[in-house]
């Protein structure tokens, strides 16, 4: 009885201003943004919108009261609050009919078989239980903070130590959060993605050849390559895969990756890959390509794969391990990793590769996805440079904080689209997504090539704070082909749905969100490395064995790395 009581009072405490505006932010977060979203993702970012919006109405209606604005009478009040919580009712059931339709705009032009329904009840049962949460933190901060200004009020004047016991309270809270939950769960997670590194698959054994990295001839062991490296390595193609594939004669390609227990320091790992790809006499292929992989040290084998093939294994490719975690969680807890280690591994690379005839080196090339995308930007200093430029660069998906990838798309020509954009004359930098480039083929290159594969739908790329007061550029007209034409800007909850959009955006079909294909990454390294022996038949044949081999491998091998392009 008296929890019945006591449930019945919050009740009856809540804000009504604060239930209607968290009403209308609930129906925002059903309509669709950039990838499709299960029951349980809906539900958590639909209960999520409505805290927010219900804490605006009570900073609202606290707004108010604070400059002692005048009330309209009990009966006016009562009047309008009936006539707005009706209407509000409305627009939810509305949204909450459409949602399913909503899903399936984006599941269409995906290619994803349609929804029947959105599960309303579930999604408002988990909205509703996401809610409770967060209206439950937010009441004990606001206990905190009653409780701290009481005692300030002794000593100090009461709007003072109003603002104090806010302040205070907020910094305990924040204090609590990074140095008790924050870094409880990054020693938990640490731990985890240590051990899940360290795990042998059986269906990769130790490579013989002592060609190989990894092999017993090799300067790095197989055991401290991890998991990740031992997948890169063991993947790649054949000589013989290729010429199966091209009916031509090709070379066993050179990869060269050194893990996190090569060395105490980048630096020392660094070192031992370039004398392991000296070793393997890497600096004697046609192509070298320098890659920065994503957070857990994963590389793209749908990347590696096209362009080892383009090039018939005449290509060496060299990488690094710098963090244990996944993307975004090593973009949080060890920002400074990834882009030092890049930088380090560039620097000895290049510094050796300088130092050869011009006429008996490979042609350089830097490539990342996501994360390594942003931090292999980082690895080459303009300056350093441009005295003996590399060849090029391959940058796929590159996160919203990509400095680089940021200015050229502020700069863009006038007229074209912020999700394919074109930059002055296209001889340095080009775009491309699903559909190629944005120019003809035959437009001519400078003397470096840098080109940014993309996808109109990857929220890692496109996702950026101000979404949250003003619509993103990319939502305007025309839209990308895998973009929902039902997508609309709502102040902050568009910037909400697009941060959850990040978190999920490799749950995708492949040629997606953040799942980059192979037959994609055919044209940009045909781009990229100025493939010029392929027909036009020879690579569409490409492009359909390669697709077919990525998607037949699945979830249980390429697709199953918890970093999966993040």
């Amino acid at each position: 009885m008296n929890l019945a009581r006591l449930i019945r009072r919050q009740l009856l405490s809540l804000s009504g201003v604060g239930l209607m505006l968290g009403a209308l932010f609930f129906a925002a977060a059903l309509t669709p943004t950039l990838v499709p979203r299960s029951y349980l993702t809906q539900g958590a970012l639909a209960g999520g919108c409505f805290a927010i919006g219900y804490l605006a109405g009570n900073l609202w209606r606290w707004l108010w009261h604070y400059l002692e604005l005048p009330e309209p009478s009990t009966r006016l009040r009562s009047q309008v609050n009936a006539l707005v919580a009706a209407g509000c009712l409305i627009v939810v059931v509305i949204y909450l009919w459409r949602a399913a339709e909503w899903q399936n705009s984006i599941r269409t032009v995906m290619k994803m078989a349609p929804v029947e329904t959105a599960h309303p009840f579930k999604v408002c049962a988990i909205a509703l239980a996401t809610f409770a949460a967060m209206l439950l933190l937010g009441r004990l901060f606001a206990l905190v903070s009653r409780f701290l200004a009481g005692h300030a009020k002794r000593i100090i004047p009461r709007k003072v130590a109003n603002v104090i016991g806010v302040v205070v309270a907020g910094l305990l809270f924040w204090s609590i959060a990074s140095n008790v939950l924050i870094s409880t769960a990054f020693r938990a997670l640490d731990s985890s993605f240590r051990e899940l590194d360290a795990l042998h698959e059986p269906e990769r054994p130790q490579p013989t050849a002592p060609e190989r990295t990894g092999s017993p001839g090799s300067l790095v062991k197989w055991t401290e390559l991890g998991r990740t490296g031992r997948r890169f390595i063991a993947s790649g193609p054949t000589a013989a895969d290729i010429s199966a594939i091209t009916g031509q004669p090709a070379h066993d390609p050179v990869r060269v990756y050194v893990g996190l227990a090569g060395g105490g320091t980048a630096q020392a790992r660094a070192r031992l890959a370039l004398e392991e790809l000296k070793r393997q006499h890497g600096f004697e292929r046609k192509i070298l390509i320098v890659i920065t992989p994503t957070g857990t040290g994963w590389i793209d084998p749908s990347a590696m794969d096209t362009v080892e093939y383009l090039h018939h294994g005449d290509v060496a490719s060299v990488a690094m391990q710098y963090s244990y975690l996944n993307s975004p969680l090593s973009l949080l807890f060890q920002p400074e990793y990834g882009a030092e280690a890049a930088r380090t591994l560039f620097a000895e690379i290049y510094a050796y590769w300088t130092s050869l005839p011009r006429d008996r080196r490979p042609k350089l090339y830097l490539h990342g996805l996501s994360l390594g995308a942003m931090n292999s930007e980082k690895s080459a200093e303009l300056f350093e440079t441009i005295g003996d430029p590399i060849a090029g660069a391959l940058w796929s998906g590159p996160p919203f904080e990509s400095r680089i990838w940021r200015s050229v798309t502020a700069s863009r020509n006038p007229g074209s689209p912020a999700w394919l954009p074109e930059f002055r004359d296209s001889r340095f930098v080009r775009f491309m997504n699903q559909n190629g480039p944005t120019v003809p083929p035959d437009t001519p290159w400078g003397a470096m090539r840098v080109v940014y594969l993309q996808y109109a739908s990857d929220a890692i790329t496109f996702f950026a704070y101000r979404d949250a007061f003003q619509a993103p550029a990319w939502m305007s007209a025309p839209r990308g082909p895998d973009v929902s034409p039902e997508l609309r800007w709502y102040p902050i909850v568009t910037m909400l749905q697009l941060a959850l959009d990040m978190a999920v955006a490799t749950n995708t079909p492949m040629g997606f969100g953040h799942v980059y294909a192979p037959e994609h990454y055919v044209d940009a390294w045909v781009a990229v490395t100025d493939v010029r022996d392929w027909s036009a038949e020879a690579l569409a044949r490409l492009k359909e064995q390669l697709a077919a081999k990525a998607r037949k491998a699945g979830p249980g091998d390429a697709d199953d790395d918890p970093d999966r392009g993040g």
